[in-house]
């Protein structure tokens, strides 16, 4: 991939989903730098879909620690028993929230985060990192984005 990406013109998130996949498999074959790949992931995932925000955080010393991302400043550091990301982590699964507001312990890096979908990432069976992507609209995921992102994830976690 030469850095172009291609946008299905359908607001069908299954179909751009779909077209997604081969695009960052492509993408990431052929770098093999890990920050290079997640900045890369974080931006087509922005773009395609205009998120408010999308970001990974990576397992470091205990905590979930900022890696590559797109949008508004966010958290540096999270704790494993804080947020939708540290409950992500200690589910090791991939958590849908539909108001951030009714979350509790919902750590506000932004008033402007409405939605959220956290998808954790593997390596032997353990968690190593997550995607956090973060909506300005209530409600704005469901089932085809967790179809949509963990295929992708599995991807990524190739990575690791």
């Amino acid at each position: 991939m030469a850095e172009t990406l291609y946008i299905p013109s359908t607001t069908q998130r299954a179909e751009i989903y779909a077209a997604l996949q081969p695009q960052i498999q492509a993408l990431i074959e052929s770098e093999t730098d890990l920050i290079a790949n997640l900045a890369n992931v974080s931006a087509v995932l922005k773009e395609a879909f205009g998120f408010f925000w999308v970001g990974f955080y990576l397992v470091k010393d205990q905590q979930l620690v900022l890696g590559p991302f797109q949008g508004t400043l966010a958290c540096t550091r999270i704790d494993f028993d804080k947020g939708v990301c540290g409950a992500c982590y200690r589910a090791q699964k991939t958590l849908i929230v539909p108001d951030v507001d009714a979350f509790p312990g919902h750590i506000a890096c932004s008033s402007a985060s409405k939605s959220e979908i956290v998808v954790p990432l593997f390596k032997n069976q353990a968690v190593v990192a997550v995607l956090d992507v973060d909506s300005d609209h209530l409600a704005d995921f469901s089932a085809i984005d967790q179809a949509g992102l963990e295929a992708m994830m599995q991807t990524v976690e190739k990575l690791f």
